[in-house]
């Protein structure tokens, strides 16, 4: 199992964003049969550094995480997220 955690600072810090990204987020549910399961939400981490939204998927294998990621539906969320987000960063657990 693969999972992939990115936290996300958002260059406008509002509920409203927050709101929206996670919504964003949330629409590639059962669109992209290889993706297993997506979390979205504020920082549930409580991360040391200060971000607002994780994006957590979990995959079968590395490779399905490969396509996910080249997905038809997953791409507009790509663009969404560079208008949208300050900064990320990316964490790949496999276990």
């Amino acid at each position: 199992m693969v999972k992939h955690i990115v936290m996300y600072k958002l260059k406008e810090n509002s509920q409203k964003a927050k709101e929206e990204l996670v919504n964003v987020f949330l629409s590639m549910k059962g669109k992209i049969p290889y993706l297993k399961s997506i979390t979205s939400g504020a920082d549930f981490l409580n991360s040391e550094r200060s971000y607002d939204v994780v994006l957590i998927c979990e995959f079968e294998s590395a490779e399905d995480m490969e396509k996910y990621k080249k997905h038809e539906v997953h791409l507009p969320v790509v663009d969404y997220v560079k208008k949208t987000v300050q900064e990320s960063h990316s964490v790949d657990y496999i276990f």
